[in-house]
């Protein structure tokens, strides 16, 4: 194509994304910022052979459109559609699945040196935001990079943050002439010519190579990247893409590790997002002429920011924490509100942790707001910076559950299973508003310990009526009868309504609320060992969950009638709406009672 076709082209993904994510949702601002820099990527290099490792996904719904996918890019984030993420399951051209940040340096390594070590000189590519920068992984892959891969191109996608002051057309023409083949040509003949004169050539080799690199440093500065061994070019403007393909294909030639960095702009071509590309970060629809993003109901998260800056008013040692998800957490009214004690530590959920470990050693009450998905990465520190030390740490893990749309890398099915195996730890799972404001109320005023508040996306489940409003109790009952349904969180409006279905078939169940699922208090098992048949429903992994847990204790108990489980057979759930992803899992009031029915059929 030539460049008017290509900028027609750029209009038209445009147009695409921006149609379907007003439709569907999705992660829109910064896939509209990369339109031109996929064109260009996939200009100069040709994956699978050539791949193309990007970080997150978040940026590459265009990459999407152009490798095969644009007639099915109507179905994006739908059940049996495309994901909103790239996913090796759906395409050879997606070479990593890809939901958490951080990752594709480390990826793109590997690979890199899998081909070396098979006699491949091929590229590998991998492409990184600014944002992904601040999390320690990113660090780790670039430390090693400079050692282990020749062959590797990291793109640095800067569309938000300043890492060089070096901007303008000169830095742009200088990388290009810079990466150029006569340049590199050129420069291998002197460095050979100068080595091959006796005595004197090595010493004045080393002499111009350092007065290159002091004058260098001297007009440009160095820099981090260059400092760990890459050949740094940029910045270039990340939507020209007669420049960007120009320098990727030079440097393709350059045998060692090289880091472009691209300045894009958010939400580029659709003035909305442009103008707002943290609220047009993920969207869930919106109206495409005004820009009008439909208007959301209270929602846990709401619920959870506002509960928070109740209690930050009465207690001044109580400090919030995010790793960049102010918004998608709730943060943001504590963030306006409360300055001084409010932390955005960017994407290191890791460090998160250990800095609330030390605010809390320092005497602060401190509050980690964090998506399920992404506290498995703090797994060590949860253990080592927090339980270990016997200091005050609230954790409140938003999106437990099914998520929905987001999928595979985002639902929040392990976090039961892993905190349940924290020492000393107290683990909430309310299942209404009113649940969660009581249990972070004790959260923060209790001593010292881990607790954890975990709550699922969006608002509240249908009220029971009769319901006894008791949140301040480990578990409570609903109903009566021989046959226990039990359960936590969400689940519990759909265990009660299976339980009235069961009614009317005669089947008199009642059902066993867990408010809090870790520890499980040991009253709630003495209850249930009284019941004829107890049958436990979770929203959440099987192996070590809370189902195993209270069937363990139950069994041990000296229980003697029927025990069952039903819980996510440890796979991985794709992407689909909350209320499809319940029902394929066989979670949903209808399916509760049809599998209470049948096991109780086959007992008989």
């Amino acid at each position: 194509m030539n460049e008017q076709d290509l900028e027609l082209l750029a209009g038209e993904l445009r147009e695409k994304i921006i149609d379907t994510t007003a439709m569907n949702g999705g992660h829109l601002a910064a896939s509209l910022g990369t339109v031109e820099l996929t064109i260009s990527l996939l200009r100069a290099f040709s994956p699978p052979e050539e791949p193309i490792v990007w970080d997150v996904g978040h940026q590459a719904y265009a990459y999407k459109l152009l490798t095969g996918r644009f007639e099915q890019f109507d179905t994006l984030r739908k059940k049996d559609g495309i994901s909103g993420f790239p996913n090796r399951q759906e395409s050879p051209y997606d070479v990593l699945t890809a939901g958490h940040a951080s990752t594709s340096i480390s990826a793109a390594v590997g690979l890199a040196r899998a081909k070396e070590l098979k006699g491949d000189r091929s590229c590998v590519v991998a492409v990184i935001g600014d944002g992904a920068l601040t999390g320690g992984l990113s660090y780790e892959g670039l430390n090693n990079a400079g050692r282990l891969s020749r062959n590797l191109i990291v793109i640095l996608n800067d569309n938000k943050m300043s890492i060089s002051g070096n901007v303008g057309a000169m830095p742009r023409y200088l990388a290009r002439i810079r990466t150029a083949p006569r340049y590199q040509r050129a420069k291998g003949k002197v460095e050979r010519v100068l080595k091959k004169i006796p005595l004197i050539g090595n010493g004045l080799y080393r002499f111009l190579y350092g007065l290159k690199a002091h004058v260098r440093h001297l007009f440009y500065g160095s820099n981090l990247f260059e400092n760990l061994g890459f050949s740094y070019y940029g910045p270039l403007n990340g939507h020209n893409i007669s420049d960007l393909t120009d320098v990727f294909e030079n440097v393709k030639k350059i045998d060692r590790p090289v880091l472009i960095h691209v300045v894009t702009e958010k939400g580029h071509g659709y003035g909305p997002a442009r103008d707002n590309p943290d609220v047009f970060h993920g969207v869930s629809g919106f109206d495409v002429r005004t820009g009008k993003i439909k208007s959301a109901a209270p929602s846990f998260s709401s619920v959870f920011g506002e509960e928070l800056c109740k209690l930050a008013m009465e207690d001044k040692s109580v400090c919030a924490v995010t790793a960049a998800m102010s918004e998608g957490t709730g943060l943001s009214d504590f963030s306006h509100q409360f300055s001084d004690r409010f932390f955005d530590v960017g994407i290191a959920e890791e460090h998160a942790v250990t800095f609330c470990g030390g605010l809390a050693a320092g005497g602060m009450n401190p509050v980690f707001a964090v998506y399920s998905t992404f506290l498995q990465r703090s797994y060590d520190q949860m253990i080592h910076d927090a339980a270990l030390q016997k200091v005050k740490l609230t954790l409140a893990v938003d999106r437990a559950g099914i998520v929905g749309a987001d999928g595979v890398t985002h639902q929040g099915l392990f976090d039961a299973a892993y905190l349940n195996t924290i020492p000393g730890i107290e683990v909430w799972s309310p299942t209404y508003f009113s649940e969660l404001r009581a249990y972070l109320r004790h959260c923060l005023n209790a001593k010292d310990g881990v607790f954890a508040i975990r709550y699922p996306r969006g608002g509240e489940p249908q009220t029971i009526s009769g319901y006894p409003a008791c949140p301040e109790y480990p578990f409570s009952l609903y109903g009566n009868g021989e046959t226990l349904l039990v359960t936590y969180g969400r689940l519990f409006t759909q265990a009660v309504q299976a339980a009235e279905i069961l009614r009317n078939n005669g089947v008199r169940t009642a059902v066993l609320k867990l408010n809090r699922i870790t520890p499980i208090d040991p009253e709630a098992i003495n209850l249930s060992s009284r019941f004829h048949a107890v049958f436990f429903f979770e929203e959440g992994v099987k192996s070590g969950g809370i189902g195993e847990s209270f069937g363990e204790s139950l069994l041990e108990s000296g229980f003697c009638g029927k025990w069952h489980l039903y819980a996510v057979d440890n796979g991985f759930v794709p992407h689909m709406t909350t209320d499809e992803a319940l029902e394929s899992l066989s979670l949903t009031a209808p399916q509760i009672a049809h599998s209470i029915r049948n096991a109780l059929e086959g007992e008989i």
